[in-house]
């Protein structure tokens, strides 16, 4: 282990078939691969366990996943070629089957951007959550948004919940659309009636947030299954905005410590939290495919 950087635990490693079916497309919109060979920041808050693009591709197979968004995490900085070899594997051997969230400084170029872009990334992430997961300054978000503006790009951010007020002026003045992963990090305990919560549906109902449902156990009272306490958030997020709700795994769960839950239990959460089948195929296809531009 690194000095002073802890190892983080890794995740199930025998994920089972879920009891729910998920419908053909489905889009995991919220994962990282941690391959060797990759260098790790030296700046980075956590050490992550190896989760491969084959363990990926074995996860997805198991659960009933066609298409995946990678998401990038913190521990790579801006650099970015560990999920970005992955999408173009992925892309290689099925058409439209991965896109990708980057991580940029700005100073990157313009040509770079469309480069970028004509791979299948889709947009930008800027994480105050994790150590070295932000390279961006918040003042610098106006003019990131006007350089990413005509990719059709979007922003995606990931903040500790109790910031989530201090930021609604932050957030609501993006000029491109933005997402949020893990119910932002509002804690399911507070209740759907906590501030916290309450300005996430407010953010939502503006009409220029996404919102992934993921993450329960990142927000749940309990690591691990049922995450009872979670339904009624997202409920509430789904009552609020249907057309701008997606889903991902979080796979491989980083930065987390005791215990992981297994990919096949959130599936099943995610159909006992949605039990119609039409908004079980505009949450798992129709939204991402849209939002993503698969």
């Amino acid at each position: 282990m690194a000095e002073g950087i802890r190892d983080c635990v890794p995740p199930d490693r025998n994920p089972r078939r879920p009891k729910l079916a998920l419908p053909k497309g489905s889009v995991d919109t919220h994962v990282h691969i941690f391959e060797p060979g990759y260098e790790l920041s030296p700046g980075r808050g956590y050490n992550p366990p190896d989760s491969t693009l084959a363990d990926l591709k074995h996860l997805h197979a198991t659960l009933g996943i066609d298409r995946v968004v990678f998401t990038q995490p913190s521990v790579y900085g801006v650099d970015n070629a560990a999920i970005l070899d992955g999408m173009a594997a992925l892309n290689a051997a099925t058409a439209n089957r991965a896109r990708a969230v980057v991580a940029i400084a700005m100073d990157i170029g313009d040509d770079e951007l469309a480069a970028l872009d004509a791979r299948g990334v889709r947009g930008v992430r800027l994480n105050t959550d994790n150590k070295g997961g932000m390279p961006i300054e918040m003042s610098a978000i106006p003019d990131l948004a006007a350089r990413i503006a005509p990719f059709g790009w979007h922003i995606e951010f990931l903040f500790p919940g109790n910031d989530i007020v201090a930021l609604m002026p932050t957030l609501a003045a993006v000029k491109v659309p933005i997402s949020i992963a893990h119910f932002a990090y509002q804690p399911a305990t507070a209740g759907v009636k906590a501030r916290g919560f309450q300005a996430l549906i407010e953010l939502m109902r503006r009409g220029n947030t996404w919102m992934k449902i993921s993450g329960a156990n990142r927000v749940s009272a309990t690591d691990l299954p049922p995450y009872d306490d979670v339904k009624p958030m997202a409920h509430a997020l789904i009552a609020a905005a249907p057309e701008r709700i997606m889903w991902g795994t979080d796979w491989p769960h980083p930065n987390k410590y005791l215990v992981n839950p297994n990919d096949g239990d959130l599936v099943d959460a995610f159909g006992d939290w949605v039990t119609d089948e039409g908004m079980r195929r505009k949450i798992m296809v129709a939204n991402p495919a849209a939002f993503y531009r698969f």
